[in-house]
């Protein structure tokens, strides 16, 4: 939304500096993106600070500029607003922008498949003819969802907004900014224990989408989520996949119990509808699957649910299948990893129509004291699902070998690599006619080298 610059003292408490402009501003914290008569606000990161280019800002025609720094206002006479944090404000604007908008607001957060689910979610409902906003790609922290809020134009019918955490209570804090109708927890699993200690603090924290009150979806695989759910104040909807979905559940719920079936059930009966999609492996079904519980909770119906699902694909970095000479594949799956999505992505790997099947394990971060173990239970799975070559890499590459070996897997079909430029040529050396390869691992290893490596020898 624009802001008048009686809005923007309001929300922030700011001090006003100069001659106040006298039209609404729309709120941007890039230069690069900054138009004449938009209020420029400082953020400041680790290795940056915002206010050292608010000097840039009036150059290109900014309004005003948002600053913790009086300093940075130069001696121009230029319009500003100090802030103690111009995080803080950040926050308080995205709040403002919200309290605006009359859309259907839908909260996602968990341990692995937020962002996918929130992609599919997208998806679903921009085929109901509604507007819809949602997240980019995985801004999904207070910058991200305070970007997203404070950019909402006020016709919007529904936002989908991610929701991730790096500290305790953090998905709290996003709650009381966004205050969603509706929260979509996809699990509560491993992912970021090195930050939260224990998986009680963790389960808590993701816990917090719940803390203003919205409508709870959950997994019903989730063992966390089952044992939290008799504490909210609001019955959940529930969603699940595989074997899980094919059990007594508890109802309303949306369940994909095989490739072939969406079941949508509740008090009052079970509606099943043939399933047609593309979407790898059943960790995506039931992705899918709470996606649709939400699309559902709009009052999209769900025969159009079901036509629309075909037209679904993954956001980037999420089983991406790239095409190689001789009828060789590759699959990219390295946006990032926790345990259970490594897990979840061997299954789907693992019937991949190839000759043979090359892992590439980059490793995975932020695991915490128990990141040997869930290590080696990765290698492990590598020789159970039959990898007929697997190459490690990583802080944890000797557990990974330790697990697969114990599993069976013959030290002759495991390569360790040092750095990318190895597992390349690894790759290379290894790679046949009808082969499928994997890249799995976290950010931090930078796996796209190995996928850009790899794809040079199409």
């Amino acid at each position: 939304m624009k802001f008048s610059f009686g809005e923007l003292c309001d929300a922030t408490g700011g001090k006003p500096v100069g001659t106040p402009p006298g039209t609404p501003m729309r709120v941007v914290t890039d230069t690069r993106q900054l138009e004449p008569g938009d209020a420029f606000l400082a953020l400041r990161g680790d290795k940056y600070d915002g206010a050292d280019f608010a000097g840039d800002a009036y150059a290109k025609g900014a309004a005003l500029a948002i600053v913790a720094r009086p300093d940075a206002l130069g001696s121009n006479g230029h319009a500003g607003l100090i802030v103690d944090d111009t995080l803080r404000a950040y926050m308080q604007l995205g709040a403002a922008s919200r309290a605006h908008s009359r859309a259907i607001v839908i909260a996602i957060t968990g341990s692995t498949g937020k962002t996918t689910t929130k992609t599919l979610l997208a998806q679903l409902l921009a085929q109901s003819g509604k507007k819809i906003a949602a997240t980019p790609q995985n801004e999904n922290n207070e910058v991200g969802v305070s970007k997203l809020l404070v950019a909402l134009e006020g016709d919007e019918d529904i936002v989908v907004v991610e929701m991730g955490c790096r500290h305790d209570g953090e998905i709290a804090e996003l709650v009381q900014i966004a205050q969603p109708h509706l929260g979509i927890l996809t699990n509560i699993g491993e992912a970021h224990l090195e930050i939260f200690k224990t998986r009680d603090r963790l389960a808590e924290t993701k816990w917090g989408l719940f803390s203003g009150g919205a409508v709870a979806i959950l997994n019903v695989a989730d063992e966390e989520s089952v044992r939290r759910a008799p504490s909210l104040s609001l019955s959940p909807g529930w969603f699940g996949a595989g074997e899980a979905a094919a059990g007594d559940v508890p109802l309303p719920a949306t369940l994909i119990p095989t490739r072939n079936e969406i079941v949508f059930a509740d008090g009052a009966g079970r509606e099943v509808f043939p399933l047609q999609t593309a979407l790898p492996g059943e960790h995506n079904l039931s992705n899918l699957a709470a996606a649709a519980t939400a699309a559902r909770a709009t009052e999209m119906t769900p025969s159009a649910i079901v036509a629309a699902i075909p037209s679904l694909v993954l956001p980037p970095g999420r089983y991406e299948r790239v095409a190689l000479d001789g009828g060789k594949q590759l699959v990219y799956d390295a946006y990032n990893a926790s345990m259970s999505g490594t897990l979840a992505t061997l299954r789907a790997f693992a019937v991949e129509p190839a000759t043979r099947r090359i892992a590439v394990l980059g490793g995975m971060a932020e695991l915490g004291d128990d990141a040997p173990q869930m290590h080696q239970r990765v290698g492990g799975a590598a020789a159970e699902l039959r990898m007929d070559v697997v190459l490690v890499g990583g802080e944890h590459a000797d557990d990974m070998i330790r697990g697969a070996v114990q599993a069976g897997l013959s030290p002759l079909a495991i390569v360790p690599y040092d750095d990318n430029a190895a597992a390349i040529a690894g790759v290379r050396a290894n790679l046949r006619e009808g082969d499928a390869v994997l890249l799995k691992g976290s950010r931090m290893y930078k796996m796209e080298e190995i996928l850009t490596g790899v794809k040079a020898r199409r």
